[in-house]
């Protein structure tokens, strides 16, 4: 974004983690999922399991996760691209045109529940 005073850079990083807090915070969301090369990158925690793609202020979201065991993923789903897209578009001010969303796991409960 360039403003009169100079230009404001956003980066993946910061994205990311607005992402996958907002995801956190669906009901029906257990956990992100990060893959192998997340963990040889050394990606932070707060954003593994999520990929952003920015382009001329736009952003597209990806999310790997695990959902409950139970829960009608199609609502869940739609209720992260819902809540990422809201948040995402109130911290940054950017345009994001697509939450993608990658179901990898079933949580079934801890064992002793």
């Amino acid at each position: 974004m360039n403003e009169n005073y100079g230009s404001i850079k956003i980066t993946d990083e910061v994205i990311a983690v607005c992402a996958a807090k907002a995801a956190l915070d669906t009901e029906g969301v257990h956990s992100l999922v990060s893959g192998i090369t997340e963990t040889i990158l050394g990606k932070s925690p707060e954003s593994r399991g999520v990929k952003i793609s920015q382009s001329d202020g736009e952003v597209v979201v990806d999310l790997f996760l695990s959902v409950e065991y139970g829960v009608k993923i199609p609502s869940v789903a739609w209720n992260i691209q819902e809540r990422v897209k809201r948040e995402v578009e109130e911290m940054t001010g950017m345009h994001v045109t697509y939450v993608n969303i990658h179901v990898q796991e079933i949580h079934f409960g801890d064992e002793g529940e």
